[in-house]
């Protein structure tokens, strides 16, 4: 990670960061498996929604002055009802989850430990936040077969096991994003958990 700064903010001490992660989001999220079309006024929307939450944490890689990778995360209580109904639905107590958003990184600086880094800052944020049990994140759900799948593609279902996650199937929520050349449609997206240990 030589030349990367980790900085963590929190609430709305990101305020002035949004359009950067905005831009990271609609940049890395037009890939594949999400081929997002992104829009700055939905984005922005959207990461206002988490700076508006006091118990909220971005997590930003620095190259400079430039912010090139960004995390995010929430207590799920304070995320939108998509993101809760599925929790709700197989009776999981929605207060004792802090829910990770998005991990974005420029290709350039990927392979180099920063996801790890997203990782346990935000592990280390819901500790200290205290009465978290578990943290959980949303994959999107893609057939193996799709043709639209780059040759070659390495997805970070093995990255995730190791750092203790587990897919939970059935855990799932349905969300709608405009994707390139096909227009808006809807997704469904699978949670992955870990149980949120105490600090060692």
């Amino acid at each position: 990670m030589a030349g990367i700064d980790i900085g963590i903010l929190r609430g709305r001490e990101a305020l002035r960061h949004l359009d950067d992660v905005a831009a990271l989001r609609i940049a890395v999220f037009a890939g594949w498996p999400y081929l997002y079309a992104g829009d700055m006024d939905y984005e922005r929307d959207y990461l206002s929604a988490y700076a508006a939450s006091p118990r909220s944490v971005f997590v930003l890689a620095f190259d400079g002055g430039r912010v090139v990778g960004a995390s995010t995360g929430i207590p799920l209580a304070d995320d939108a009802p998509a993101f809760r109904a599925p929790f709700v639905a197989h009776g999981l107590a929605v207060d004792g989850v802090f829910y990770f958003g998005e991990s974005v990184l420029l290709a350039e600086h990927r392979g180099r430990g920063i996801g790890h880094a997203f990782f346990d800052a935000r592990e280390a944020h819901a500790r200290a936040l205290d009465g978290f049990r578990m943290t959980a994140f949303a994959a999107v759900d893609r057939d193996a077969e799709d043709p639209r799948r780059p040759e070659g593609h390495r997805g970070h279902e093995d990255f995730w096991l190791k750092r203790g996650y587990r897919r939970q199937p059935g855990l799932t929520m349905h969300l709608d994003w405009e994707e390139h050349d096909v227009g808006t449609c809807s997704h469904a997206l699978t949670f992955w958990t870990r149980a949120l240990e105490s600090a060692p």
